[in-house]
């Protein structure tokens, strides 16, 4: 069969690939849109819209409990798993039929079916009614996405393993939920089914949770999970997972105390992700791959062969949704408007989505300290900020990180109530080039969460 010849081809719908084919084609350009699965990948798949929807209701449950400590007598609390994956299941294929009602443009032809290449600017594709198709194009733009990394413990295959797709399924509540995994996810997922009523023990080989972050931040999340009931064990190692009477599972686990039993009635792997990068066939077009098999890019977002770019989590990088936007916004702004847009330098924020959130933006205390920078450091608690106080959510702190002699914010986490909303303002100030004066001295509406901001960037003017 001949090729059929585009202009562009974008391979995947995630964050950035739901916008730049749409962008492409009102520009005048023949589009081809590829999608193997759902559309609107991930984020609106698996990943944001349906976990966050879950973790509002995790939250609800969570405060119900809590209605006598604010005189508010409610009762017994019950959570209905089957309706809270039901509300999930509504929440997505909202979003779905959104993105689907976008795509009627001229110009853009959506193609169901999973491509990989057969050379530089060539792709087959093998149709979901049994058919392929082939077609070429100058430019084409991976945006495949990442997947839920299996777990290498023996005995695996043996019994069922949740991932972060499959736990959303459940309708019925776990007994005991082991997780795998001291990261975003299963962090998230581990207190979530602990608000819904399940008793949780989560491993993490590293020494601390969200190992990337602050010891101090670190220790303080640990501190609010075990707080709320969650086992934590780190340095902890899964060595043998085997199916258990009843129907439950015994994961043996090496820890510094020496090896331990842990029965179990559901076990989540939550140790990462792998790129989706083997369908595709890289090598039959040159495309190089990193050691993890992630496609290798410049700051433009090239890959190794002139005209393909790639973007979103198949890049590697910060996995993240709004960093799949922005690299929407380059390539938009250099395929389109035939600007020279990088990467280069981006402030990259984001929030770990457990209760009281975790925001963060630039560096960490830690790497400024390595980086052989002169800092100053100041650290709030929230019990310390009167919203906080009068909300009865004093958990965790803010934290910020300035140069030691212009006073420029280098980074900041913000662990407490809204953190990834109160972070945001610190982003914004960052790339406005505020310094801690400008902060200490602005104005914020009491009693507001964000009204902290003043005393942390306050901290900077006094010894602390």
């Amino acid at each position: 069969m001949a090729d059929e010849r585009y202009d562009a081809i974008v391979i995947g719908t995630s964050q950035g690939g739901r916008f730049l084919p749409l962008e492409l084609a009102k520009a005048g350009q023949k589009v081809a849109l590829v999608e193997r699965d759902h559309l609107g990948g991930v984020c609106v798949n698996t990943g944001c819209t349906p976990t966050k929807t879950m973790v509002a209701s995790a939250r609800l449950a969570y405060q119900a409990r809590r209605g006598a400590e604010y005189g508010v007598r409610i009762g017994p609390v019950e959570v209905d798993l089957a309706a809270v994956r039901e509300r999930k299941r509504a929440m997505v294929a909202g979003a779905r039929q959104n993105y689907a009602s976008r795509l009627p443009v001229d110009g853009l032809d959506l193609i169901e079916g999973e491509a990989h290449f057969t050379g530089p600017n060539t792709i087959e594709i093998a149709l979901t009614d049994g058919a392929t198709r082939q077609i070429s194009a100058p430019v084409i733009v991976i945006d495949t996405g990442t997947r839920p990394k299996p777990p290498a413990i023996t005995g695996a295959g043996e019994v069922p393993v949740l991932d972060s797709t499959s736990i959303m399924e459940l309708d019925e509540l776990p007994e005991h939920l082991i997780v795998l995994g001291g990261g975003y996810i299963g962090l998230e997922f581990g207190q979530m089914f602990r608000r819904f009523g399940s008793e949780v023990t989560i491993i993490q080989r590293a020494a601390r949770l969200l190992k990337i972050e602050d010891e101090d931040v670190s220790d303080e999340v640990a501190a609010i999970l075990r707080d709320e009931g969650i086992a934590v064990l780190t340095s902890s190692t899964p060595v043998r997972v085997e199916p258990a009477d009843g129907g439950r599972l015994r994961l043996n686990v090496r820890t510094q105390d020496g090896e331990q039993q842990l029965v179990g009635s559901h076990l989540l792997s939550a140790i990462g992700r792998i790129p989706n990068t083997e369908a595709l066939a890289p090598e039959a077009a040159g495309i190089r791959l990193d050691d993890h098999g992630f496609i290798e890019v410049d700051e433009y977002l090239r890959t190794s062969v002139p005209g393909v770019y790639a973007m979103g989590d198949v890049k590697g990088g910060p996995a993240f949704t709004h960093s799949s936007y922005d690299d929407y916004r380059i390539l938009h702004a250099n395929l389109i408007a035939h600007e020279k847009v990088s990467t280069r330098d981006r402030v990259v924020p984001y929030t770990v989505f457990i209760d009281p959130q975790l925001g963060r933006v630039g560096m960490t205390e830690r790497e400024a300290r390595a980086q052989g920078r002169a800092i100053r450091v100041a650290k709030l608690p929230m019990s310390a900020v009167i919203r906080a106080i009068e909300t009865g959510e004093t958990r965790g702190f803010m934290k910020a990180i300035v140069d030691a002699g212009s006073g420029q914010i280098l980074g900041c986490a913000v662990l407490g109530s809204e953190g990834g909303e109160i972070m945001t303002m610190i982003q914004v100030a960052m790339l406005g080039k505020l310094t801690s004066t400008a902060m200490a001295d602005a104005i914020f509406t009491h009693p507001l969460l964000a009204e902290g901001l003043n005393t942390l960037f306050t901290m900077f003017d006094t010894d602390n």
